[in-house]
């Protein structure tokens, strides 16, 4: 099955929250305020109550409580906020494309843990906005759940054949392209900004990964969680590829601190989503 099938399945199946599409709206409209956009998550009381416990949570460590929405907003910007709650959305997108094949606790605790450590890495980097990176990380691995749920005997083959190829490779050798790529692919069709889809579309792609910082990022953070989780398999991983070390901007120390972040509160904040 071609990666555009996977991708109308996935589009066609889960449509992103009518919240996102009008706070993206808001964002985009250079006339709206901050009261406009407080105003507009603050008619969903249960949305509220999750983007306040995030941002009063080690994502972000304010010295002081941020009690309500415009407050949230006039510290972490809209932006921010917005991937506060596409974060939230994607927990629901996952619980959407459950499936017998995958652990969804496991996958999703992975799929936070890659954020966290992407956040972390983005923030040593001083690239702006590091909180996009929580969420790329988040959604890097969405379309896993949804071709195992699509094409279960195909991803069957997947995980059960045992060879030496990097995973990327063993992807494309099973689906013609990497869940990275159909997850990207995805969240462009999602509408969502092209900061978030773009490094998700191309993290594995090595040509990008040298001319664009995010990626880099993106893709080291990936390399991590992988080392970090999937111990048995992939201790041994190489982190520093030549061009994820020339153009991430970040050192071994800022990944022993990423993974010493990510291991202490990946618990905490996968459960204030879930």
């Amino acid at each position: 099955m071609s990666l555009d099938k996977y991708v109308s399945f996935a589009t066609k199946s889960f449509t992103l929250p009518d919240i996102c599409i009008r706070i993206r709206s808001v964002l985009d409209n250079p006339r709206s305020s901050a009261n406009d956009l407080g105003d507009l998550i603050s008619l969903d009381s249960s949305l509220t109550a999750k983007v306040l416990r995030l941002a009063n949570s080690s994502l972000f460590r304010f010295p002081s409580q941020v009690e309500s929405v415009s407050k949230a907003i006039n510290i972490i910007g809209g932006e921010a906020l917005y991937n506060l709650v596409v974060a939230e959305t994607a927990n629901t997108a996952f619980k959407y494309f459950d499936t017998k094949l995958i652990d969804l606790d496991k996958h999703w605790f992975d799929s936070v843990y890659c954020g966290m450590v992407a956040k972390q890495l983005a923030k040593a980097s001083n690239i702006r906005g590091s909180e996009r990176f929580f969420v790329m990380g988040i959604l890097q691995n969405l379309s896993e759940l949804v071709i195992a749920k699509r094409s279960p005997e195909l991803y069957k083959n997947y995980i059960e054949q045992d060879n030496d190829m990097l995973l990327g490779a063993r992807q494309i050798h099973h689906f013609g392209f990497t869940f990275s790529n159909c997850s990207g692919t995805i969240l462009e069709s999602w509408k969502l900004p092209l900061v978030l889809y773009y490094p998700v579309m191309h993290a594995n792609d090595m040509s990008r990964q040298a001319a664009d910082s995010d990626i880099a990022l993106l893709a080291l953070a990936s390399r991590v969680t992988s080392m970090q989780q999937n111990k048995k398999t992939d201790a041994d991983i190489e982190l520093f590829l030549e061009d994820i070390a020339n153009n991430s901007g970040v050192n071994l120390d800022d990944v022993a601190n990423a993974i010493e972040f990510a291991d202490r509160e990946t618990a905490k904040i996968s459960m204030l989503i879930h």
